[in-house]
Order: C-alpha cells, then structure tokens, then sequence
C-alpha cells in the first residue's frame, strides 16, 4: 500500500525514475480498487445501464488515478532509460502493447541515467 500512497504523492510527477516494485504495486492496487468501485456501483444500483457495469463511483476513480497512472508510467520507462514518448508505442496493435510490456517489465539501468539517480 506504501508503493500506492507513494505515486499518489507524486500526483503529476513526471520527472524521475519508479523501480519495478513501484509501478506492479500501484497496478495491483488499481485492480483491486478498480473491482471494488465496480462492485459498489453494482451493489448499489449506480450503473449506468444494464448494458454498461460501471457507474459513479467507478467513473470517479478511474478520472482521479489517470494522472497518476500516467505519470508512474512515464516514471518507469525513464528507469529503463526510454523517454516519456514511448508510452505511444501503445498505439500499435498489438505488438506495441507487447513492446511496452516488455520494458515495464525490464529491470531499470544501473547506477544514474539522464533521468535520475537510480531509485533502488
């Protein structure tokens, strides 16, 4: 839960360098309060139709963690020592969601980058 409290504290920070550790916290993190919004808004009859699971709460969440999201994103390529501008390699079906995984997922550069001190 430190990991999450800790990219909410960097709201919209996109300087630096975020460990693995950092950003696959913050993800579980998401999930869970992701599926707890959406149960919420089911329990209680908030969605928006019968169609459509989400609701308000839901909504709520995923417009407040998007920076965040974004910004711990940007944190991560720069610990892998890839620029904020990579994270459009997304746009590519398919094998961008591949690439970009595959650098989430690669240990960060050793010792400091143009981006920072290494944060381990």
């Amino acid at each position: 839960m430190e990991w999450y409290l800790k990219v909410l504290k960097q709201y919209a920070g996109f300087s630096g360098r975020a460990r693995r550790k950092e950003y696959w916290m913050f993800v579980l993190f998401n999930i869970i309060f992701c599926v707890v919004a959406a149960v919420l808004d089911n329990l209680l009859g908030l969605t928006m139709s019968d169609e459509i699971p989400y609701g308000v709460f839901y909504c709520l969440y995923v417009l407040a963690i998007f920076l965040p999201g974004l910004a711990v994103n940007v944190r991560r390529l720069h610990d892998v020592g890839k620029g904020g501008g990579w994270i459009f390699i997304s746009l590519i079906p398919l094998i961008g969601y591949i690439w970009l995984l595959v650098l989430l997922c690669t240990d960060g550069e050793q010792g400091s980058n143009r981006f920072g001190q290494n944060p381990k």
